[in-house]
């Protein structure tokens, strides 16, 4: 059975398409390919069809990661069908708790820093989109902190289900 992982932020062109890349490439150096399945949504449509910001595709192709993306709207119809929906900063949380129709579906949704154990009470990943490149190299070095932490949540998960 495939597990499946969505990342979501405001506009689905930065923060977003960035964890979803670096977890895509966790997941292809853990073997665990074809048993889980990433994706990433912004809680708005705004961008919808457009590619990553040139920012995000510049600092994920300078650290080896891809970054073929096109960005589409979180639909609560999806909480169905996903095992896990990581909200990048505590509004998106919030947005994507508002979305859910059941306590099983809000359940789902987590934020990404809670799995970098370094990261103590500031749980958000900041907003690069109206910064510099800075910005975006700080949002990929906290993605990549806490995509540790996620990865090994779902291979327990996943071992859970094998048993």
């Amino acid at each position: 059975m495939t597990y499946r992982v969505c990342f979501v932020c405001t506009g689905n062109i930065c923060r977003s398409p960035m964890a979803e890349s670096v977890f895509r490439a966790r997941i292809a150096q853990a073997g665990l390919d074809g048993r889980v399945e990433v994706d990433s949504a912004g809680t708005g449509g705004w961008h919808e069809g457009e590619p990553a910001d040139p920012r995000t595709v510049a600092v994920l192709r300078e650290h080896d990661y891809g970054s073929e993306h096109i960005a589409r709207q979180f639909q609560p119809s999806w909480f169905s069908r996903l095992d896990l929906v990581i909200a990048l900063d505590s509004g998106h949380l919030k947005a994507l708790r508002r979305l859910a129709r059941t306590e099983q579906d809000a359940a789902k949704v987590r934020l990404l820093r809670s799995y970098d154990p370094a990261a103590g009470d500031d749980l958000d990943v900041p907003d690069p989109y109206y910064g510099g490149r800075d910005g975006f190299e700080e949002c990929l070095e906290m993605v990549e902190a806490a995509s540790t932490g996620l990865l090994a949540a779902v291979r327990e998960h996943l071992e859970g289900r094998a048993a």
